[in-house]
């Protein structure tokens, strides 16, 4: 917050806090509070680069919605390499066999909640800074993490007999200071991280901005290799090639559709 304070003094200042829509963005900020959670929930019983690899459904969740919610053109051609993304999660999940876990679906959901989160970005930023954003965002996560700890952050629903829900209940604990180490860190990296990515969003179309995400996918593979020794089998990785070839198919084929449209000079607000 204090980060996001020095963006927003740099934006204008606290007066653009001023919103009409305070609704919108705590649903937003909500959104973003469960994709986190279904996403870490997903790294407690499964490797880091499969659950990564399975969020990147969250660029195809938000192809699929940017034509029924912002009313952006989907072209049949980005159709069919949205369904060929899918084909890619299938695989992944494995159906039909001993490997089909149903904490498989909670990276799925977590991008779909991801997904939701950047259409209201999309329509938000067309009034909004990206620093009113990134402030709300982080707003809701106080919010919201506070009524969750004080819900249930003493362990006394949690029965220890499965690591996703014990990660979940399991009591609330005070840091040690290397853990306030990392958490500091993450919070850096959140605050810049986030504003960039609202900034995208609230200036390119979400169809074109969302692929570019799949480029964390390398650093996932090597993160999960180099601390936990995860590496994907090779089912799992023609499954995750498949959803980030059809990612990566999407900004070609947007790049040559935009090359087809006469350029008009166009007055944007920094």
């Amino acid at each position: 917050m204090v980060i996001v304070a020095i963006i927003i003094k740099l934006e204008g200042g606290f007066s653009i806090l001023k919103t009409r829509r305070p609704g919108l963005h705590f649903l937003r900020g909500a959104m973003l509070v469960f994709a986190n959670m279904f996403f870490f929930l997903g790294l407690a019983s499964m490797p880091f680069a499969e659950t990564v690899a399975l969020f990147f459904t969250a660029p195809l969740f938000i192809c699929m919605m940017s034509q029924p919610v912002l009313g952006e053109k989907v072209a049949l051609s980005r159709w069919l390499v949205i369904l060929l993304g899918l084909v890619g999660v299938i695989i992944m999940l494995r159906p039909g066999t001993e490997v089909l876990r149903l904490t498989s679906l909670l990276p799925i959901v977590a991008a779909f909640s991801y997904a939701a989160m950047q259409m209201m970005t999309r329509k938000l930023g067309m009034q909004e800074k990206a620093g009113t954003l990134t402030f709300y965002i982080q707003l809701a996560f106080i919010v919201i993490s506070s009524i969750v700890g004080l819900s249930i952050g003493d362990g006394l629903l949690n029965l220890g007999d499965n690591p996703t829900m014990d990660f979940l209940l399991r009591a609330w604990i005070w840091p040690s200071v290397e853990d306030f180490k990392l958490l500091a860190l993450c919070g850096l990296m959140v605050s810049f991280g986030g504003y960039l990515l609202s900034q995208a969003y609230r200036l390119g179309q979400a169809s074109i901005v969302a692929p570019f995400e799949y480029s964390s996918m390398p650093f996932a593979l090597l993160v999960g290799y180099y601390f936990w020794g995860d590496w994907p089998d090779w089912v799992s990785f023609a499954g995750s090639s498949l959803i980030i070839f059809s990612g990566l198919l999407i900004v070609y084929l947007e790049n040559r559709a935009n090359r087809k449209k006469p350029i008009r000079p166009a007055q944007i607000d920094y």
